[in-house]
């Protein structure tokens, strides 16, 4: 939508094709429904290393159209953002839908043609070019038509969400091609684990906890952050953005984790405040007393493993063994990791076209000089956050401009 609108806005006929039935169906969920746009970080070195080792190459692209450009460009055709916790913004509707009207709008006003429903069964290309020429693309099938223009861009989106229609069609095409295409894997997705625990919390979140990834053993990496438990496992803003570096673990061997319930408190410390706590509880039921020491609503699932002789006992009667059990549990509660979650629940995915293969100060096809290359098709690896919306209009603009 961005790369057709703004071809039109530059005089283009544009001819756009949709396989769905409607326009935008992925944008209109982003952000659970509130569009996270873009990130607020108008300094582009400090933006640009959330996107992994393809920091270098998007320089160009961001100096002609980066965070401050998306701001203009939504705001000034009446869409106010907002800027949000991790410099998350959003429209100040929290709408995405609203997103979607500002870009159905600029189409129309630079008269883009829109089909629905036409699913591109493939792409044609000239056959043995003159040498003194690059090769071209000629066509796209759709059913039993053709459709030619001077121009093509390729903006079909990745693999994460497929049952919106991104099942990787763009990547078959650009391997059919020629171009090399790195293979996709969900990278920013949930966590699947063993431990019926986690999945006896499902729904509750945990806004300040930190957890520690180890592979067979060895400790690799901690993070603190947000915390989702679902009914398969861990998901939120800080697993969602570590998915990636957990999948790599998974490579080597057996991954498990361990979920500190208070980062901010040592070990003596927080024996303190349950010795305290217990002191002032000795009559009560244990069981009764423990919503007071763990986090908020996670009691039915920490109790078991504590593993009493007795689950009504009462607070006096509560060993030490079982006391220091507890302080341990909580700074180290012990988690088992099965695997990434599939692309049905990735929010994004990476694979794509390998960068040196597409000229990025114009998202033009280094094989092919009349076809463009945008967003999720480049392979980028980028962390949740706003940063894939970002490279969708970064590279959206461009290849339109440039088509």
């Amino acid at each position: 939508m961005m790369a057709s609108g703004r071809a039109g806005e530059l005089g283009k006929k544009v001819l756009l094709l949709e396989k769905n039935k409607e326009l935008g169906d992925k944008l209109k969920i982003t952000g659970g429904g509130r569009c996270n746009i873009t990130n607020a970080e108008f300094d582009s070195r400090v933006l640009l290393k959330n996107y992994d080792s393809a920091e270098q190459f998007l320089y160009s692209p961001f100096a002609q159209f980066g965070v401050k450009e998306t701001f203009d460009f939504f705001e000034k055709r009446g869409l106010p953002l907002v800027v949000q916790a991790h410099k998350r913004a959003f429209p100040q509707t929290e709408k995405a839908s609203d997103v979607f009207v500002v870009l159905e709008k600029y189409m129309q006003a630079g008269k883009v043609v829109v089909k629905t429903n036409a699913g591109v069964s493939g792409i044609l290309k000239a056959k043995n070019p003159p040498l003194s020429e690059a090769s071209k693309i000629i066509g796209v099938k759709v059913g039993n038509q053709v459709y030619t223009a001077s121009s093509y861009i390729l903006a079909t989106g990745g693999t994460s969400h497929p049952e919106i229609g991104s099942t990787g069609d763009g990547f078959n095409w650009l391997s059919d091609l020629g171009h090399s295409v790195q293979a996709p894997t969900p990278n920013v997705v949930p966590l699947a684990v063993k431990e019926a625990w986690v999945k006896s919390l499902s729904g509750i979140s945990l806004s300040f906890m930190k957890i520690t990834f180890y592979a067979n053993g060895v400790k690799k990496f901690s993070k603190t952050g947000k915390l989702l438990f679902t009914h398969f496992g861990l998901s939120g803003p800080l697993i969602l953005n570590l998915a990636g570096k957990v999948g790599d673990l998974l490579h080597s061997g057996e991954v498990t984790a361990k979920i500190d319930a208070y980062p901010d408190t040592n070990l003596a410390d927080l024996e303190n405040k349950i010795i305290k706590n217990f002191d002032a509880n000795k009559n009560k039921m244990f069981k009764n007393v423990l919503d007071e020491i763990v986090p908020h609503g996670t009691s039915k699932a920490i109790l078991p493993l504590l593993k009493l002789t007795d689950p009504d006992v009462k607070v006096h009667s509560v060993s030490k063994e079982v006391r220091k059990n507890l302080v341990q549990l909580l700074k180290a509660l012990p988690v088992t990791i099965e695997g990434l979650m599939g692309f049905d629940r990735a929010v994004v995915a990476d694979g794509g076209v390998t960068l040196t293969e597409i000229d990025m100060k114009t998202m033009r096809s280094k094989l092919y000089s009349n076809l463009f290359v945008t967003g999720d098709l480049l392979h980028i690896r980028r962390p949740s956050g706003g940063f894939s919306l970002q490279l969708c209009w970064t590279t959206g603009f461009i290849a339109g401009t440039n088509a």
